[in-house]
């Protein structure tokens, strides 16, 4: 691809693919408007639970009090923050080419249709529990990445906007999975919105007394980020993608196709929220249930846009807000607030974040139209 003609042409792809001025629907935003909009987020949110009735300072000691408390209250932080930093790896690879995956939460939903089938395939077979686990991954990581492609080529080759195309395609995954529920995979005898009938033990990724975590989850979170970065780091495919997001037309005329690299991001998206939603099953319920995302898609995108875009900072941001998913369930509790708070205070903390994204895009539109 590019090393061909960058060969032809030294130094100037990589200045496109790097040259901060270009026109880009997602630009990395300074520290300083991310520390605004921390800010703005923080002060959104107090006024929210003020409004409710609650002390702040108190709410939000309860949140993490009741999230970091004790080793099996930070084990369960740890079971969402897994899956939530899976799926905003994947996140990564389409704002670095432009692209809003809204997506994210029916590729999560498909890859956990797409476990539970595998593991089904299992279920009579518990001697090869090992081998069903594995396939069940590969199964799920094909599963996003199918259902991310379709979002991918309606953008490209059907010229529709990813935002709706996502939109539409998390109601369709949904729609799949209550079918599934209610239909085929119904427990015996009657259908339940508990979900499909439980897998046997053996196709359970099974965690450590102790430890209370899979090691394999572990390891699998962990080779996520460190690919992620190496991949947009240090590899052709993230300067590719980085060329084609900064100005496409111009990286069509050096030789790259913006249409392939889109999906090719989209593949990337969809296979890491598959793999969060095999986790779903294997590690969490055991079983398909409706809502097997959790909205992790959702939360996803707004830990990547409050982590800058930045790899090495989705870790933390995602365990903030793993924290908060956690620690909201004593709320109710302890400040007799209604339990459904915690997912207000998601919902507030998402728009108050888009709203100062959407307010950076515009300072940066005025500077480039007023440069022009």
């Amino acid at each position: 691809m590019f090393r061909n003609w960058e060969a032809r042409s030294p130094g100037k792809y990589k200045a496109m693919a790097s040259d901060d001025s270009s026109v880009h629907p997602i630009i990395r935003p300074p520290v300083r408007d991310v520390l605004l909009t921390a800010a703005v987020v923080l002060v959104f949110t107090s006024l929210l639970l003020i409004a409710a009735g609650a002390p702040p300072l108190d709410a939000y000691y309860h949140l993490f009090q009741g999230s970091l408390s004790s080793w099996v209250k930070f084990t369960h932080v740890v079971k969402v923050w897994i899956p939530l930093t899976l799926c905003a790896c994947g996140l990564l690879f389409t704002f670095r080419i432009g692209l809003w995956n809204i997506g994210v939460e029916g590729q999560v939903m498909m890859g956990s249709v797409f476990t539970t089938w595998a593991l089904r395939a299992g279920s009579g077979s518990p001697d090869m529990g090992p081998a069903f686990i594995v396939f069940s991954l590969a199964a799920a990581a094909l599963g996003g990445a199918i259902w991310a492609a379709v979002a991918g080529f309606l953008k490209t080759k059907g010229g529709g906007n990813e935002i709706f195309a996502g939109l539409g395609l998390n109601f369709v995954a949904q729609g799949i999975v209550l079918w599934l529920i209610f239909g085929p995979w119904k427990q015996p005898g009657v259908a339940s919105m508990s979900g499909t009938e439980t897998f046997p033990a053996a196709l359970w990724l099974n965690a450590p007394v102790l430890l209370r975590i899979p090691p394999v989850a572990l390891a699998l979170v962990v080779v996520a980020l460190v690919a992620t970065g190496l991949i947009l780091r240090s590899t052709w495919i993230g300067l590719d993608l980085k060329a084609v997001g900064r100005n496409p037309g111009a990286a069509f005329l050096y030789g790259l196709k913006p249409s392939r690299l889109m999906v090719l991001a989209m593949l990337f998206a969809g296979g890491f929220a598959g793999l969060a939603g095999n986790l779903q099953v294997t590690a969490v319920y055991h079983r398909l249930i409706p809502a097997i995302s959790s909205n992790y898609g959702y939360l996803a995108l707004l830990v990547v846009m409050l982590s800058n875009y930045n790899i090495w900072l989705v870790a933390p941001v995602a365990l903030f807000f793993a924290c908060l998913n956690v620690g909201s369930i004593q709320l109710p509790m302890m400040l007799q607030l209604d339990s459904s708070l915690g997912g207000v205070i998601q919902g507030a903390l998402v728009l108050a974040t888009l709203g100062m994204h959407g307010w950076r895009q515009l300072k940066t539109s005025e500077k480039i139209l007023n440069w022009t």
